[in-house]
């Protein structure tokens, strides 16, 4: 018997997939441009579409173009591409096998698309426990059921291929989805198949027994009863293993039983039906294996970038599943199962297993540490079994004893709960990013934080230890959300004792909430009044977000109806939340004040300078008629001033910016040689300092930086007074040398410079 040939791989087909995980790898990790590319690159307009190059490009170019694009400003963003293992490798590398096997001859083609999609199709059914079943793979997760819907149509419609919707008008058909279906799924399926959407049933969940994220079977029968009296069509209804939101699923074996009741057929999806994979699945799962159609999604399961999605189905007559469009003649769409065919090889059933398993333990995981947590509530189906983890910060009765009371105040206000656990779930997202949460909306429970690592895991590369670091942050946030309820009705009562200031009502802001400095003037028209109120804030808000404190201020949500204010963002056990409001209250206060001075400065100044005008006039004449007037002439006054000089004291002139008039500079230094007199013999006060560390805003005795035994106004101050205008007091005189004191007299701004006679008219001419 002669021995059959060896047959060695196309070098062509070899070479094909090393120059591919070479470019993959070079685009993930940034490093195909040289440093003058990245100077051409920051001076070149990427963003701007260019002409196409006679003379062409070789790879090396065309490949720094698209790791140019796709990485962007990284440098300044700090972002890069995810990582993509071996076995997104494999599934990239089927896009470029499709191309490359579709150029060959046609029988050749055919026999090699059927094996892959014959392959893709049985490992698929064995791995899902789908017995029988033919699978439909696509791009678009949705598009399956559409065509399962076509699938329907054309078996309980016979002659729709042509009547066409004449046909369907005499007999409404109806679809059934449950309410906690993802959104716009009904509309799109009616908007592919031209049907109105008076064609769409929507069936409500669970309002008195089971989960409220279940659909509500009787209520189901009820509904398809009452569509066949009337003469409609019962056709087909959609159900979930994993509900988009919760994870919860629908009573599958119950529906399927009226399914056949009806003659309808059940179509089930959900991010639960990857259990099914496992060695121990709930009943509830198991029962999915019976239904008509189901979808799948491994690509997120199994961390498979831009595999597609597969829609297993059970359909006996060919002629249909082809009318639908669930099969194709062309061998080239038999070539969309290809990146699937080699990454489910690369992984092998063990593998794929073993990452559904790893998702589902570490839901386990998390689940049980949330067990421990108290003011956190979870939302799961199956604590021994569900891949889908929901929680909510709760308001309970372990507030702190700091102040304030949660009971009563937020007794069904949940607008406000809602906004701090989005606040929560954005943290957590944004300092555990491994972990995969995100924020939901749930219609009975409201905001959520969902996690779900059979979406995310594979991805991300989630481990024990990033769920281990989500609960620490998660045991750290809960104190910050507790104090932050209770000191939210303690912060708008203080505010409302104010009078100049107005507490702004947010139910969505996440923290203490907000406020609007008001002017106390009233007699300004509405339009310099809300410019004033503007201006005004907008100081505050800068003068604020300067202090050395460890709460947030901000101008408000980004679609905030309230303009002109400022909020106030998470706060802890420490805080006094009276120093903060009359804090708020100085500072407004000052930033009115001198506001009104800027205001009333420029007509101030400009009586003053013509005053002056007069004045230094007329101690011009007098000093002409003092020296005479042969002293005036350039060379004969030099000749006599040298033999004769004359002796004149020279008066100091200041210009008081207050009353805009000139003052005599001997008031000023005689004071100031009496005050530095008293200074020399009294010894100087030590100012009033925080300790090393110590924040504002603490009070005494709470939390581990507040130690001073002084007061915060008093430490708040001494803070402001190293960035603000220095207001010098017999009470509060810092530790600065003699010589460097700043003395204010009578509250006026005085300039002690001293102005020689005869440059007084050129001073003036400067100052104005």
């Amino acid at each position: 018997m002669d021995k059959l040939p060896v047959k060695i791989m196309d070098p062509t087909l070899a070479e094909m997939g090393n120059h591919l995980s070479d470019a993959m790898k070079i685009l993930e990790s940034g490093k195909l441009e040289s440093e003058q590319g990245k100077e051409r690159r920051k001076l070149s307009w990427k963003d701007i579409p260019g002409p196409l190059q006679g003379d062409g490009q070789d790879v090396v170019s065309i490949l720094q173009l698209v790791q140019n694009l796709m990485h962007g400003d990284d440098d300044k963003q700090g972002h890069r591409m995810q990582y993509v293992g071996e076995q997104g490798h494999m599934a990239l590398l089927g896009h470029s096998l499709a191309a490359y096997i579709s150029v060959l001859e046609r029988e050749r083609l055919r026999k090699l698309t059927t094996r892959i999609l014959s392959d893709t199709t049985l490992w698929l059914c064995r791995l899902f426990r789908y017995e029988n079943g033919s699978a439909y793979y696509h791009e678009d997760d949705r598009e399956g059921l559409v065509k399962v819907c076509r699938l329907v149509i054309n078996g309980h419609y016979e002659d729709y291929a042509t009547e066409g919707f004449t046909l369907l008008s005499s007999k409404h058909p109806v679809i059934y989805q449950s309410a906690a279906c993802r959104p716009g799924l009904g509309q799109h399926l009616c908007s592919q198949l031209g049907l109105p959407l008076s064609c769409l049933c929507i069936v409500p969940c669970n309002t008195m027994f089971g989960s409220l994220h279940q659909m509500d079977v009787a209520l189901l029968d009820k509904l398809i009863r009452d569509d066949r009296e009337s003469g409609k069509a019962p056709l087909l209804l959609i159900a979930n293993a994993g509900t988009p939101g919760a994870g919860h699923t629908d009573k599958l074996g119950r529906l399927k039983e009226l399914c056949v009741q009806y003659n309808m057929w059940l179509h089930v999806e959900g991010v639960n039906l990857a259990t099914l994979a496992l060695g121990q699945v709930s009943s509830t799962v198991t029962a999915a294996t019976k239904c008509d159609s189901m979808t799948l999604t491994p690509g997120p399961w199994l961390g498979l970038p831009a595999v597609p999605a597969v829609t297993l189905y059970r359909q006996e007559d060919p002629a249909l599943s082809l009318a639908a469009g669930l099969t194709s003649s062309q061998p080239v769409e038999k070539l969309r199962a290809l990146p699937l065919w080699l990454s489910l090889q690369y992984l092998g059933h063990d593998g794929i297993v073993q990452r559904i398993k790893h998702a589902s333990q570490l839901s386990q995981q998390l689940l049980e540490h949330l067990k421990t947590l108290a003011s956190i509530k979870t939302s799961v189906e199956d604590e021994l079994n569900s891949p889908v983890v929901v929680f909510r910060f709760s308001q309970d009765n372990s507030a702190p004893s700091s102040g304030g009371s949660v009971e009563g105040y937020l007794a069904g206000e949940r607008d406000i709960l809602d906004a701090l656990n989005r606040w929560l779930g954005e943290q957590l997202a944004q300092q555990v990013p491994l972990s995969g949460v995100d924020v939901v909306e749930l219609e009975d429970e409201g905001t959520c934080v969902r996690f779900s690592p059979l979406m995310t895991a594979a991805a991300l590369g989630t481990q024990e230890n990033d769920v281990a670091a989500l609960v620490e942050k998660l045991g750290e946030m809960i104190p910050v959300l507790c104090c932050t309820l209770c000191f939210r009705q303690d912060f708008k009562d203080e505010v409302l004792q104010q009078a100049s200031l107005s507490y702004i009502e947010d139910p969505n802001w996440p923290g203490l909430g907000g406020v609007r400095y008001e002017p106390r003037t009233t007699d300004l028209e509405e339009d310099k009044r809300q410019h004033r109120v503007e201006r005004i804030n907008s100081d505050l808000l800068k003068k604020l977000m300067e202090l050395d404190t460890d709460l947030y201020f901000s101008s408000g949500p980004e679609f905030c109806e309230e303009k002109n204010c400022i909020f106030i963002g998470m706060a802890t056990e420490d805080l006094d939340v009276a120093e903060l409001v009359e804090t708020i209250v100085t500072f407004g206060r000052d930033i009115e004040e001198s506001g009104k001075l800027f205001e009333n400065m420029t007509e101030v100044v400009r009586k003053g300078i013509q005053e002056a005008e007069l004045q230094l006039q007329k101690a011009n004449e007098e000093k002409l008629m003092e020296e005479g007037v042969l002293r005036q002439i350039p060379l004969v006054g030099s000749v006599l001033n040298w033999f004769s000089p004359v002796q004149a004291s020279v008066k100091g002139r200041t210009f008081n910016l207050a009353e805009g008039c000139l003052d005599s500079t001997e008031p000023v230094y005689s004071i100031k040689a009496q005050m530095i007199k008293e200074a020399s013999l009294d010894s100087p006060k030590s100012a009033t300092r925080r300790f090393p560390g110590q924040k504002l805003f603490r009070r005494h005795g709470v939390g581990s930086d507040s130690v001073s035994d002084t007061s915060s106004v008093s430490h708040l101050e001494e803070s402001f007074r190293e960035t603000a205008p220095v207001q010098a007091s017999d009470a509060d005189e810092a530790e600065v040398p003699q010589e460097r004191r700043v003395h204010i007299v009578e509250e006026t701004v005085l300039s002690d410079q001293r102005v020689p006679e005869g440059e007084e008219t050129e001073s003036v001419d400067t100052l104005r």
